[in-house]
């Protein structure tokens, strides 16, 4: 996979504050970061996020804890990269993702399942109408709730889980649900080549018993993501 970036290069410094360059007309490439590959110990979906967000020069992201996505903030925690901030609401994490997007090339955020996604909808929006790159990572149900007719909690009390999605179809350029692991590694990494490539918002939805399971792909030395300035 060709995985190439149009944004700027991002400078973290030995006090965990980011340093962006200043803007100009020439386009320039994100620095390459060494992250070492996942071992097989470590080869887990939320590791591979992890590493892949350090990859392209995301350093802080902000988030708002729910119970479908503490595992997956766990792992976005212990990426020594990765500087987690917490906000009050949905909205300030989507506004702040936005403003980082704009001073430093491409921003994330991760919330909750519905409740926090179509909470977070306005912002993504934002970012869309503005041309910003930005990754927005949801908490989604069990895998092993699809299918099942299930009604659970943070839904519109419909055994649908996929309202969510199609809140974002219209203000996102790329949406995928990620309950699979056998194609989760393409799934993040298309997603994220999208966001950068098109300079707009993307859509991850990640089921919540997934972060934590090993699998092979993840054990695999990434591609650096790079793309020729326009």
């Amino acid at each position: 996979m060709d995985t190439n970036i149009d944004a700027s290069e991002v400078i973290a410094t030995s006090n965990s504050n980011v340093i962006c360059p200043p803007k100009t007309d020439a386009a320039c490439c994100v620095q390459s970061f060494a992250v070492p590959f996942n071992k097989a110990a470590e080869a887990t979906l939320g590791r591979h996020l992890a590493r892949r967000l350090v990859q392209i020069g995301v350093s802080d992201v902000f988030s708002v804890p729910g119970d479908f996505n503490l595992t997956l903030l766990d792992h976005l925690i212990d990426e020594p990269g990765l500087n987690l901030i917490g906000c009050c609401n949905e909205l300030n994490a989507g506004y702040a993702a936005d403003g980082y997007a704009r001073s430093c090339g491409v921003g994330a955020c991760v919330v909750t399942f519905t409740v926090g996604g179509l909470s977070v909808l306005n912002a993504i929006a934002g970012a869309y109408s503005e041309n910003l790159p930005l990754i927005c990572i949801v908490g989604g149900p069990n895998s092993n709730d699809y299918g099942t007719n299930r009604i659970i909690h943070h839904t519109i009390g419909l055994p649908d889980f996929s309202q969510e999605l199609r809140c974002f179809q219209t203000v996102t350029c790329y949406q995928v649900v990620v309950n699979n692991l056998d194609d989760a590694h393409e799934q993040i990494d298309t997603a994220i080549l999208t966001a950068l490539k098109e300079s707009k918002p993307v859509y991850v939805s990640i089921s919540c018993n997934l972060p934590a399971i090993p699998h092979p792909t993840f054990s695999r030395e990434p591609v650096p993501f790079s793309l020729a300035p326009k």
